[in-house]
């Protein structure tokens, strides 16, 4: 405990040298958010820890296996499971973190996804929006508090939302970025093989359809790096989800699905969307659950921060919305192609409401960016009408004095 505690501050300290780092490269970086944001986010370790104690948890297997005397670090190389012991061994093993150390670490390396979402949206979107009548959508968004809860412990969560919003913030400037756009490719890749597929194919997808001038070379950049690297990796990405035989590729696919919605649908919260519509699942996967269908206190939190989720969305769903994404910026495909696909994806294999809360938290901030990039333009195009308007009062009062 003293531990974990001592970590906690002294990773605050370490917060501050990246913070300094960030604000001397963006004029808009507030050290005070921040911070706030920090201490908002360890909170969640703590909560995630009190609830890890009184009920079961991923993060009590991925703090005992690297503890295997029968295994050395090396034999935990691999991808998803398996990396996640490969990490956590030589702080384990070397360095004798101990549970409440190894939650703090992991939750600290969730709160600087946290940061990058906010380097990600305010470096590209710099102006601010108010949702709900005068409440900041970027201050909203950042502190959901599911997203905090799933991303504030020592598992999956937390890695990965680091290393997909360290890659969306630094594929816009993918030559001056390059050591984190590698760097995040990598985590992604190790830890969900198959989510670096769906960011691949956003990535190429908004830099072929961006609205945005790109030199050929950086166009050259990007298509080499993303396919070329999933062509390495393709038969690591099949093989998770059972698919490397290409001969039976649907069949497989449909196979694993059923199987594994079946498994995990066999818990208490289960929901059989088998029968389901593909736009009911969607909804089941990005809105549920909603109050009827809450399983406990923690369903009910997360209930109301759906009905968030919901009215954010709700706010895309005109004309104006379809037209503005067609003529988008590399950014907003990007965004929108990685939620539309990871959570196409998803719907097929998910069937319990549990896991719904927590995979669907690495995947929400796509759609955040693509809403308050649509807001930012509707509200940046009334601010050019009203400017015009008041040019041509001018000139007429100018015209009736003379």
């Amino acid at each position: 405990m003293v531990g974990g505690i001592f970590l906690i501050l002294f990773l605050a300290v370490i917060n501050q040298a990246i913070f300094n780092g960030f604000a001397k490269k963006h004029r808009f970086f507030s050290k005070m958010l921040m911070n706030r944001l920090y201490f908002y986010h360890t909170f969640f370790v703590i909560v995630y820890y009190i609830y890890a104690y009184f009920n079961p948890s991923d993060s009590k297997n991925y703090y005992f296996r690297p503890q295997n005397p029968n295994l050395v670090w090396a034999d935990h190389f691999g991808t998803s499971t398996t990396f996640l012991d490969f990490l956590s061994y030589p702080f384990i093993n070397y360095l004798n973190f101990s549970y409440e150390m190894m939650m703090v670490f992991f939750g600290w390396l969730g709160f600087l996804g946290f940061l990058f979402a906010y380097l990600f949206f305010r470096e590209n979107i710099p102006i601010k929006i108010k949702i709900f009548k005068n409440i900041d959508f970027l201050s909203l968004i950042l502190f959901l508090p599911n997203m905090h809860f799933w991303t504030a412990s020592l598992g999956k969560g937390s890695i990965i939302f680091f290393g997909l919003m360290m890659f969306a913030y630094a594929v816009k400037f993918p030559k001056e970025r390059i050591f984190r756009l590698v760097l995040a490719s990598t985590i992604i890749y190790f830890v969900r093989p198959h989510v670096l597929l769906f960011v691949a194919m956003g990535t190429v997808l908004g830099y072929m359809s961006g609205r945005e001038k790109i030199a050929f070379w950086k166009k050259l950049l990007i298509y080499v790096g993303m396919i070329g690297g999933l062509l390495l990796v393709q038969d690591e990405i099949l093989g998770m989800a059972g698919l490397d035989d290409t001969d039976n590729f649907v069949e497989n696919f449909e196979n694993f699905s059923e199987d594994r919605a079946s498994e995990l649908s066999k818990s208490g919260s289960g929901v059989d969307m088998t029968s389901y519509p593909l736009p009911i699942k969607l909804f089941t996967f990005w809105f549920r659950p909603l109050f009827i269908d809450a399983p406990g206190v923690l369903g009910l939190i997360v209930s109301f921060e759906n009905l968030i989720y919901l009215l954010l969305f709700l706010k895309i769903l005109n004309k104006r919305f379809w037209k503005f994404l067609i003529k988008s910026p590399i950014t907003v495909k990007m965004s929108a192609t990685v939620f539309f696909t990871s959570s196409l994806a998803l719907v097929f294999v998910m069937s319990n409401l549990g896991i719904m809360m927590r995979q669907k938290s690495q995947v929400m901030y796509f759609l955040f960016f693509v809403i308050y990039y649509f807001l930012a333009e509707e509200k940046y195009k009334k601010i050019v009408k009203i400017k015009k308007l008041r040019k041509l009062q001018a000139k007429e009062e100018q015209l009736i004095t003379t």
